[in-house]
């Protein structure tokens, strides 16, 4: 396409006919990869003759392609841009970004940017001389233009990645100085001078962000550069030509001047003004710093703070970046020093006044209440904010210099305080009680803690504080809520008073105003976690859910979902009769809060925050009921369409959440519906597009799916779950990009389909060692080692007979048993084990162990036999200690709430279950040392530079995941053991013979040992069963009581168990049986198995 038909081309797309546009659009996508078109698309753009309207939309269109196919994230895609068309792009671009409008000079920055960020310096080698050469000529601005674009590429850098930065910095910054120093000296200086100042500095912020580059570590060097920005921050700013419009005036080019320079300056003396700093000549910079400038830059910050106390004009963002370097500043002596004696003018004078309530909060609650809230509870406006500035340098100033500071604050409030009082109510100072609230609310910590406040804190409130509940000033009822729920933790002496504050935070809920409303709900949320009776609260708790829905209807907030979320943790269970509505509600304001990010289309938006703690307070409700799986079914409706929706693209940025719901609702439901399996594909279509990063979050929904819906699983042709599991797992284990950390749930998913499938899987055992084994090959780490021989153990497990014909098959039946004993035999200096550390692991290998000593001889030679035998036993006795011990960390904590950890005093444990089992115990036995495992790992992240071998393994580790279940908890591997062993000596005497006497002494008596243990687990597991059965027979009773008694039907009820009969009404069964069943009105049909004491609800 030449450049008159693509000009034309572009004039259509800009068409108001739909049809003429969308055949625009269609010719552009259709000739944008041929020869020339991006050249053709940046002649459009820099030629002046032409309508401003085509040459932005080809700006646009030329930056889209740009970032698109510039440099493809696939290496192997085929480059859609020619070299010689990038070589005309790069050559071009440099001369003509200064030369366009500031419309068109954003597009082609961001075009720049792609182009740095992806060819230098490797394929733009000449970037660099054209910048310095330009620096040097009249292309000034254009050359600190693209100079800025390549410094911010390596701001972020590590030091590795920000070598180029010393190069950089040695070729141009001596002509920036210069540059810099002949702007300073003009006389009366226009906006476009700012404009150049503003990039240079921006230029030398990026280049120091993370480390000064050795240049400027020279002495003179750096000395030139301090003066100049300290002239900068001393000059006033020009008069003539400031926009009078607040927002205009803000960003006018000598403010953003004054801004960059006070931030450059604040880095320097945070990130490398500090003594402490270990690093020999860091601490020398720090040292020259602080004696030669520190004091200097606080001076000229003290001077620009001035400027408020007299009425005059300072950019909110400018007031913050000052108070945040005086608030560095406290800290250090020398600075501290120099601060004290204007210390009360700038606490009482400059800091306090910026605490209060001003003209433009006014003008904001009035016309805009929405936005005086998103303002209030906005991160990033508090990042910004003068008054949120203040508050952390007073807290600061009481932290860290209290004893002088903290009661001449104080005493300031309350003269505050009394003044308020004894005023008439139309002369009250009210926006100085409402900064006097805040500063009483930001220093809650300190006064908590510090005597005589602490004592005090009750009278205070009272006196204060809940009176402005009352107060005819909508912001000072806001305040006082947010003050009162700063201190709902204290100790009231009278509990009326908190029963007081908690009924207002209560009424203030249905205020006229917003703002009070939104602080209301937030206080809340601290009077319920204080609250020690709930009573004060069940009463009107539906009136306070409805409350809180209404106002998530108007406000989009995260902090109303927390309130929400504390109110469900604290009536837990009570919630059942709500959960139904709260998800209702709560789905709602989600798809609220969604439809508004979409829209708005900002990250950092608080919808899509909001969105997200909408999902978390789902959670959190189906979490408190999870005891109740009806209610699971009476939700599903409500949030199937948000688990449908956001398990695709559309929900990358809530993925996590929704995985969680999805957790819940596959676990806890009574049986798994076929909508619910729905989301399977979903999830699977996922982790195989982008989603690898949350396989573990996968890995539990398709878990629950397996293991609670089995039957589903394995019968259901379409959609194949089997087939789909397999393409999946093949995949990823097989995909050599992948990191072995990225694959880890595949291999206990694999044991997820053995331990629930058994004996009904056998045509995909062989495929799944096929790829278990390719992965062992090529793995490196020890965590993923194990994981991949815990395959083969659970097949083992399986089927002995089957998975030991597979491994011959593949001829790999001695490498893998001999991996296998290795990593079992691979022990620390301490003697604790470095591999299969979690009960999980060893009660898995045990199994496998165990399965194989069923083989025939001809399949399991003797010799082969008594290695198996031995190192099941010393398995045994390991999986025995790790449970005693975890056993006794547990009661540890519910005696002493020690954190699980044994004091000095209770090393009376020498004798372990070694002895027991009738061996004296090894000195550095793992039982010995599995109360240091998790203090080791924790103390690991302190000495990185260890030699450990052992880094792929994380605290997690070394403990058990209480919530996981599988189908091996009912296998106790002692019993296993013990039947088995019985097995082979009734059918293969001499065998058993054989192995009984290469046995040596320490193994007899382990075999003696745990053969006593097995009989020992054998009668506690009975017991244990008893007791579950009749506990859930009396949990089955009080269901029925529960049930019946609201709707006063008659029914009777036969529940029976296998060792006795338990009697309901005036009717029983004769006959003893495993099941009972209990019919109840609504075709509600209860099923349950008293063994295993789970329940069942078919309705």
């Amino acid at each position: 396409m030449d450049l008159p038909s693509l000009t034309l081309v572009l004039q259509a797309a800009l068409s108001s006919n739909r049809a003429e546009r969308k055949a625009a659009e269609q010719s552009l996508n259709q000739f944008q990869y041929t020869p020339q078109h991006l050249v053709r698309l940046l002649q459009i753009i820099v030629d002046n003759n032409r309508d401003i309207a085509v040459r932005q939309f080809a700006s646009i269109h030329f930056k889209n392609f740009i970032a698109k196919n510039w440099a493809p994230h696939d290496p192997n895609e085929q480059q859609k841009i020619s070299p010689s068309d990038k070589d005309v792009v790069r050559d071009n671009i440099l001369v003509y970004v200064a030369e366009v409008p500031p419309l068109l000079r954003v597009q082609l920055g961001e075009c720049l940017k792609t182009i740095i960020n992806a060819d230098y310096p490797e394929h733009w080698q000449r970037l660099l001389d054209w910048v310095k050469h330009n620096l040097q000529d009249q292309l000034v601005y254009g050359a600190l233009f693209v100079l800025r674009i390549l410094a911010r590429k390596y701001e972020f850098k590590s030091e590795e990645e920000r070598t180029p930065v010393q190069h950089i910095v040695e070729e141009t910054f001596p002509h920036l100085l210069n540059i810099f120093n002949k702007l300073v000296q003009i006389d009366k200086p226009s906006v476009e001078v700012a404009d150049l100042i503003k990039l240079i500095c921006k230029i030398f912020w990026s280049s120091i962000y993370l480390e000064i580059p050795k240049q400027l570590l020279d002495p003179n060097v750096f000395n030139a550069w301090m003066m100049l920005f300290l002239n900068v921050l001393e000059r006033p700013v020009p008069q003539e030509g400031q926009p009078l419009d607040p927002e205009l005036r803000k960003s006018w080019g000598w403010w953003k001047v004054k801004k960059w320079t006070v931030h450059i300056l604040n880095r320097l003396f945070t990130r490398f003004g500090d003594l402490k700093l270990r690093n020999p000549e860091n601490r020398a910079f720090a040292q020259m710093f602080q004696k030669n400038y520190a004091g200097k830059v606080l001076e000229c910050h003290l001077n620009l703070l001035g400027v408020i106390r007299v009425g005059g004009y300072l950019p909110d963002r400018v007031t913050n970046l000052v108070l945040q370097y005086l608030s560095s500043s406290i800290s250090k002596n020398s600075m501290y020093t120099l601060l004290q004696p204007q210390l009360d003018v700038l606490l009482f004078e400059i800091v306090f006044p910026l605490m209060c309530f001003n003209d433009n909060d006014q003008k904001l609650w009035e016309e805009d209440p929405h936005e005086y809230v998103r303002k209030g509870y906005d991160i990033i406006e508090d990042l910004y904010s003068p008054r949120t500035a203040s508050m952390d340098f007073v807290s600061e100033l009481v932290r860290k210099r209290g004893k002088e500071n903290l009661q001449k604050f104080i005493q300031f409030i309350v003269e505050i305080f009394k003044r308020y009082d004894s005023a008439p109510v139309e002369y009250k100072p009210y926006r100085q009680k409402d900064g006097a609230l805040l500063a009483v609310g930001a220093l809650c910590d300190k006064l908590k803690q510090t005597e005589p406040y602490k004592s005090e804190l009750e009278h205070m409130l009272m006196q204060h504080v809940f009176p402005e509940f009352r107060s005819p000033v909508g912001h000072l009822r806001a305040k006082a809520a947010w003050v009162a729920g700063q201190y709902a933790h204290i100790n009231f002496s009278d509990q009326n008073n908190f029963r007081q504050a908690l009924h207002s935070i209560v009424s203030g809920l249905r205020d006229a105003e917003l703002p009070v409303r939104v602080d209301s709900v937030f206080a809340l949320r601290s009077f319920v976690e204080a609250c020690r009776d709930l009573n004060e609260i069940r009463p009107i708790l539906p009136q306070l859910l409805d409350e809180i829905f209404k106002l998530m209807n108007e406000v989009e907030n995260e902090d109303l979902v927390f309130t929400l979320e504390t109110i469900v943790d604290k009536f837990g269970e009570e919630m059942a009769p709500y959960a139904l509505g709260l998800c209702q509600n709560l789905a709602a304001a989600f798809w609220r809060c969604m439809n508004t990010a979409e829209a708005d289309d900002e990250a950092d938006d608080p919808g899509a925050l909001a969105a997200v703690g909408c999902l978390r307070a789902i959670s959190t409700i189906l979490e408190s009921v999870s005891r109740l799986p009806h209610l699971f079914v009476q939700v599903e409706p409500t949030l199937l369409p948000i688990m449908r929706r956001m398990l695709t693209t559309d929900g990358q940025e809530v993925f996590e959440e929704v995985l969680e719901i999805v957790s819940y609702m596959t676990f806890f439901s009574p049986t798994i519906s076929l909508d619910m399996w729905s989301l399977w594909p979903l999830m699977i279509e996922a982790l195989a597009d982008w989603a690898i990063d949350f396989f573990p979050n996968i890995l539990v929904p398709l878990d629950n799916y397996i293991s609670r819906g089995t039957a589903h699983f394995l019968n259901c042709k379409e959609p194949d779950y089997q087939q789909s599991l397999w393409n999946m797992i093949s995949s990823i284990m097989t995909d050599k990009n992948l990191e072995d950390n990225d694959i880890e749930p595949a291999p206990k998913l694999i044991e997820v389909l053995f331990q629930n499938c058994r004996g009904q899987v056998d045509h995909w055992v062989e495929p799944y060692l096929r790829i278990t084994l390719d992965r062992l090959h090529r793995t490196e780490k020890s965590r993923l080692k194990c994981l991949l021989v815990q395959v083969i153990a659970n097949a083992v497990y399986y089927n002995a007979v089957l998975t030991l014909s597979i491994l011959n098959k593949f001829c790999v039946t001695l490498e893998v048993f001999n991996l296998w004993f290795q990593l079992l035999q691979q022990v620390r200096r301490s003697g604790r084990r470095v591999n299969f550390k979690r009960e999980h692991d060893k009660k898995v290998c045990c199994l496998g162990l165990t399965s194989l000593l069923a083989l025939p001889g001809e399949q399991l030679d003797g010799e082969a036999l008594g290695r198996v035998f031995r190192a099941t036993l010393d398995l045994l006795v390991a999986y025995k200690d790790q449970v005693a011990e975890a056993a006794k960390e547990e009661e540890a904590e519910d005696d002493d709430g020690m954190d699980g950890f044994e004091s000095d005093d209770d090393d009376d444990d020498a004798d372990g279950s070694d002895k027991e089992m009738g061996v004296d115990a090894e000195e550095g036995d793992e039982a010995d040392s599995i109360r240091l495992q998790k203090l080791a790992a924790q103390a690991k992240a302190f000495h990185e530079n260890d030699d450990d071998d052992d880094d792929d393994y994380s605290d997690d580790d070394f403990s058990d995941d209480e919530e996981l279940q599988s189908p091996i908890d009912e296998v106790d591997p002692f019993v296993f053991f013990v039947d088995t062993v019985k097995v082979l000596q009734a059918s293969d005497p001499m065998r058993f013979q054989n192995l009984t006497q290469t046995l040596d002494f320490h193994y007899q008596a382990l075999a003696n040992g745990v053969a006593q243990h097995a009989e020992q687990r054998r009668a506690e597991i009975g017991m244990e069963k008893m007791e579950k059965a009749s506990a859930a027979t009396h949990s089955l009773v009080h269901m029925v009581v529960e049930l019946i008694e609201p709707r006063k039907v008659e029914v009777q009820v036969h529940i029976v168990c296998d060792f006795g009969l338990v009697r309901l009404a005036d009717s029983w069964a004769e006959d003893a049986r495993l099941n009972y069943f209990v019919v109840f009105p609504d075709c509600c049909f209860w099923e349950a198995d008293l063994l295993s004491g789970s329940v069942n609800c078919v309705v």
